[in-house]
């Protein structure tokens, strides 16, 4: 299938729609994820286009999971978490919405489950919150 870049995440990286953005790079951007399954969940994209990793130029990669790395430490430190989940998805029959190749990154926490994917939005102020204490993680890095 053809990359559509009328997606959601085409729009945010093109600054059409907002986002509550914690790093961003020539290769990447990293945002909070308006429908965390956790604290902290947060979704780094590459700004090259592609549907998902099927279909992605490799050299995309390199710079992508530096970046994940980043975001997953800083996650990590931000929130306290006792470990990092850090998922991907290709295709409707994986659990793929958003047709722009992304990585979520969820802090984890001994005994607390992932909340399931329900379409309920966090509030903004959460959501600016939790965003700001992994940007102070990351500008003390």
């Amino acid at each position: 299938m053809k990359y559509d870049d009328t997606n959601i995440f085409a729009r945010i990286l093109r600054g059409e729609l907002p986002a509550h953005k914690v790093y961003e790079d020539d290769t990447a951007i990293a945002f909070m994820d308006l429908m965390p399954q956790g604290t902290g969940h947060t979704l780094v994209l590459p700004r090259a286009p592609s549907r998902n990793l099927l279909d992605a130029d490799p050299a995309t990669f390199g710079p992508l999971m530096a970046v994940v790395q980043k975001i997953a430490r800083a996650t990590k430190e931000a929130f306290a978490a006792d470990g990092v989940t850090v998922m991907q998805f290709n295709e409707p029959a994986a659990g793929q919405t958003v047709y722009h190749l992304h990585v979520h990154v969820l802090p984890r926490f001994e005994g607390v489950a992932l909340k399931p994917h329900t379409g309920q939005m966090e509030k903004p102020e959460v959501l600016a919150a939790n965003a700001e204490k992994i940007r102070a993680v990351l500008a003390n890095s």
